[in-house]
Parts: C-alpha cells; sequence; structure tokens
C-alpha cells in the first residue's frame, strides 16, 4: 500500500500542509508526485493536471459570485444590525454564566444553520461568508475558540447528508448509495432501500455527534484570545452606524436573500441565483450600478482561496485517476491476504478514507468502490446492513479534515476574514481528529455488529 501513487501524494499533499505550504502548491506538487509515482511522465502529468481543472471552473465561478453576494449583503448593514443586537444583549448579561450559555446558543444557531444548509434550505456552505464574518466581533468578546465553530459548522455540513435523506442526503443516499449497492448487489441477491442506509449510518454518526461534543465541551472548550490588529468599533460607534441603516435596506437584504436561495432551488444554479440577488439589491439602491464592478472584485477577493484551491484539486484529482493507484487500492483487497474479518472491514475504510482525500468528493468515492466492496464484504461474512455501512462510511471518510474539502474550506473562508484562523491548523487537523477517527472507529463497531 505504501508504494501507491495514491497514498504517496496524500502523504505528500497532508505533510506540505501541516507544514503550512499553501494548499494550491501543495496540490501541484502532490500531483506531481502521484502522476511520476503512478508510471506517467512529467509532461503527461502536467497534461494531465491541467485538463482537470476546468472541472473545478465552475465551483471557483459560484463561490465568486457567492463572495459578491455576500459583500452586497454586508453593504445593506442587515449583517451590522444583527451583530448589533447580539452585542446589546450581551451587554444587558455580563455575568459569566450568562455568557457561557449564549456561546454555546451561538454553537447551537450555527450547527442549524449548517445542517439547514443540507436539506432544508441546501446551498451547501453558501450561508458561511453571509453569516460568520459579522460575528467575529462578538467571537472575539467572548473568547470564542474558533477551532470549535469550525467543528460545528463542518459537523452539519458532512453528518447531514450522511443520515438524512433529504437535499444534499437524497443525492448521496438515494442517487448514489442506494443505486450502486444494488447494481452491485443484484448478482448476489443483495438490495437495499433508503431506510436501510440511514439505519446503517445512525451509529457511525452518532460517532460524529460524540467527537462533536469532544471538540465542543473539552478540546476547545478554554477561552482563546485573538489578537485584534484593527480596533473594533465601540457599541456607541456600532449604534451611530446602525441609525443610518434605512428599512429599505433590510427589506431589500430580506427580498434579495429569499430570492437568491429560492432561484437557486429552482435553477440548481449558484450564479444564477447569486446574480438575482446582486440586482434586487442595484434595484433597491443599495448600491450604484457604477459600483458593481466594486462589488464583484471584494467578492473575488473573499472567495478566492476556496476557488483555486477547488481548482487545483479537479486537476490533482484528474491525475489521481489517470494513474491505476485507485484501482489498485481497491482491487488490494480482494486478493487474499486479508482473512481477518476485522482487518478486512478496517482496511476498507482506510482505503475509502485515502480515495476520498485524493479525489476530494465522498460522492465520487461510492462508484470507485462499490463494484468490489460488495462481493467482498459478502465473501467475508458481513451483513447486508453491515455492507452498507461499510461502503458508506468508507466513501465519507475523508470529507471532514481533507484540505481540499470545501466541508473544511467553507469554514475557514468565514473564519479567517481577518486572517486569524489557519485553514490547515485551525479547520483541518480539528475536524479530522474529531470527526474521522470516530468515523473509523464506530464504522468498524458498525460493520462487526450489524
Amino acid at each position: 500500500m505504501l508504494s501507491n501513487p495514491v497514498v504517496i501524494s496524500i502523504i505528500v499533499l497532508l505533510t506540505l500542509s501541516l507544514l503550512r505550504i499553501n494548499v494550491i502548491i501543495a496540490l501541484v506538487i502532490a500531483s506531481l508526485t502521484a502522476g511520476l509515482c503512478g508510471d506517467l511522465s512529467l509532461s503527461k502529468t502536467i497534461e494531465t493536471f491541467t485538463g482537470g481543472l476546468g472541472g473545478g471552473a465552475e465551483v471557483a465561478m459560484n463561490y465568486a459570485m457567492l463572495g459578491a453576494f455576500a459583500v452586497a449583503i454586508s453593504k445593506s448593514g442587515i449583517t451590522d444590525l444583527i451583530a448589533y443586537k447580539i452585542i446589546t444583549k450581551m451587554n444587558k448579561t455580563p455575568t459569566s454564566s450568562n455568557l457561557v450559555w449564549f456561546k454555546y446558543f451561538i454553537f447551537g444557531v450555527l450547527a442549524l444553520f449548517a445542517i439547514s444548509s443540507q436539506n432544508l434550505l441546501p446551498v451547501h456552505i453558501a450561508f458561511i461568508p453571509i453569516v460568520v464574518p459579522p460575528l467575529l466581533s462578538i467571537f472575539n468578546r467572548l473568547k470564542i475558540d474558533r477551532r470549535a465553530i469550525a467543528c460545528v459548522l463542518t459537523f452539519g455540513l458532512t453528518a447531514t447528508y450522511m443520515l438524512l435523506p433529504v437535499g444534499f442526503g437524497k443525492i448521496f443516499i438515494e442517487s448514489i448509495l442506494v443505486k450502486n449497492i444494488n447494481q452491485a448487489g443484484e448478482a448476489l441477491g443483495l438490495h437495499t432501500d433508503v431506510a436501510q442506509v440511514s439505519l446503517a449510518m445512525l451509529l457511525p454518526v452518532s460517532g460524529m455527534i460524540l467527537g462533536l461534543f469532544i471538540a465542543v465541551f473539552i478540546s476547545y472548550r478554554k477561552p482563546r484570545e485573538y489578537d485584534v490588529t484593527i480596533e473594533e468599533p465601540t457599541t456607541k460607534e456600532i449604534e451611530a452606524h446602525i441609525a443610518n441603516i434605512k428599512s429599505k435596506q433590510i427589506i431589500a437584504s430580506v427580498i434579495a436573500i429569499i430570492a437568491t436561495f429560492t432561484t437557486q432551488l429552482m435553477t440548481s444554479s449558484t450564479i444564477i441565483g447569486g446574480l438575482v440577488g446582486l440586482i434586487i439589491f442595484a434595484v433597491f439602491g443599495i448600491f450604484k450600478l457604477k459600483e458593481s464592478n466594486d462589488i464583484f472584485q471584494k467578492g473575488l477577493h473573499l472567495m478566492a482561496m476556496i476557488g483555486f484551491v477547488m481548482i487545483a484539486a479537479s486537476g490533482f484529482a484528474n491525475v489521481i485517476n489517470a494513474t491505476t493507484g485507485v484501482t489498485d487500492l481497491v482491487q488490494g483487497l480482494s486478493n487474499g491476504a486479508v482473512q481477518s474479518k476485522g482487518l478486512a472491514a478496517f482496511l476498507m475504510l482506510l482505503v475509502g478514507l485515502l480515495i476520498t482525500m485524493g479525489i476530494g468528493s465522498s460522492f465520487s468515492t461510492v462508484p470507485i468502490i462499490t463494484s468490489i466492496y460488495v462481493p467482498l464484504c459478502l465473501s467475508f461474512g458481513f451483513s447486508p446492513l453491515a455492507t452498507v455501512a461499510i461502503v458508506g462510511v468508507a466513501a465519507a471518510l475523508g470529507d471532514a479534515g481533507s484540505p481540499a474539502s470545501d466541508s473544511t474550506l467553507g469554514p475557514t473562508s468565514g473564519l479567517n476574514m481577518d486572517g486569524k484562523h489557519d485553514h490547515i491548523w485551525d479547520s483541518v487537523v480539528p475536524t479530522f481528529i474529531h470527526y474521522n477517527i470516530p468515523l473509523l472507529v464506530f464504522g468498524w463497531i458498525a460493520a462487526m455488529y450489524l
């Protein structure tokens, strides 16, 4: 396994990232490593990498438009108004006991936002650059460790689609997981459905819930102070600013947000949804048409890092797929060398983790592993429910905790608006520890005892 180009490239990617090398540079170097170790020539590796960049272009454009929409919302003043209401509440209840409860109330609200973004209003990470940046000054006042918030947001973004067959969960569970398992298991007499998948994923997701509680109440419970280089406005200054916000601006913001989310749901396009929102803001006079270039440039600056990382990740995934590394990893489990049922379950989950971190999408991992995992699980005597759990968890592993996953890039985009939140050490490492490790453990337990 250690000679596999996928494994080697993932090790390179993670090592460079942990050394604080820029993620995009790390992805390029990891791509070259994967290609050269996978018997591709240098020129072929470069050609394959650049050929795959286009796959991330649409995602990058989505995030650029989303960033412009977030800037327009901020310009309307509604986010300042929300922050002011919260700060006022804090000033009226300054006791330490109330502030602790208020901190966990914020955690709960952000968790609900993240969960809802996967099913109730399936906008994925679109809410983060809108909701989180205005709250940073409040996080600083409460001395909240932002690593806890990253864990809260990532939990809602990943655990939800694994368990609930609504929104993105409907796509993952019904359209991908159930479909591929039934196709692979048809000749072997294995058939599953949505209810069975949700039941099989209940125990692994319980492990993620445990990881969330450990992150919030143990690992990152202690206060953490951040060096504020830009002086935060006082309550009086905020009050003076809020007094200038007109009801028209609030109405425009509400209409724009509703219209944007509705359009996105109807068209399945963040670009069109964001464009509709920007047009509404312009019609209401929140910004002038001649300021649209400035609005878009600020939005591009806001979300540029995510966009370029996703573009580079698409190129990396293309190189990975061009080698035989992924196929060799999956087929290597069926060569008869593994005899222990428990070891087989662990290795299948571990290989799923490596593949997902390499490809960058749990949704894309299912078709790759299912054709081998389903007959392999049945040959080892795993029950249908355990088989579903192994395939589902193996695919979901690596979504949280990957440097190139939007489930970690999204939280970073909001929490690092003031440059005080490191993507690798404050988002990737905490979510990897608190979610991938419990998923491995609880996924293995589900495989052995379901």
